[in-house]
């Protein structure tokens, strides 16, 4: 396959340090962009995810299903379908699914995704 072209079926899910399930979309490792990665996190009905932030990375997140809360910092607002939040380096934020259907979000990452940029701030989930 054509590494400029990722297909949705070929992204297995796997799981974050942050508790999501994430699909890798495009990332430097596998698909030959440089500065940014695209992926999608799933939070199920009821699920949470870990406080956490990332020291470099900023981020972008575009609710494509669901709705939920989203902590950032020291705010807590409802997010849903068509929402974009922006989340700047150093910025603790969570998520928390509030609806029975996944919660399903894009994330673009700049730089690129990387685990060891995640930090954990409270290993119980907000």
């Amino acid at each position: 396959m054509d590494k400029h072209l990722s297909r949705y079926d070929d992204a297995q899910p796997f799981i974050t340090k942050d508790g999501s399930e994430i699909r890798e979309l495009m990332h430097p490792n596998h698909h030959g962009n440089q500065a940014q990665s695209l992926a999608e996190a799933t939070v199920y009905s009821g699920q949470r995810t870990l406080l956490h932030r990332h020291r470099n990375t900023e981020e972008l997140y575009h609710v494509t299903a669901g709705q939920g809360t989203m902590i950032l910092g020291d705010q807590r607002f409802a997010i849903s379908v068509g929402d974009t939040i922006l989340i700047p380096p150093g910025t603790p934020h969570a998520l928390h699914n509030t609806w029975p259907v996944p919660l399903r979000i894009l994330c673009c990452c700049s730089p690129a995704y990387d685990a060891a940029d995640t930090e954990i701030l409270d290993d119980r989930q907000t």
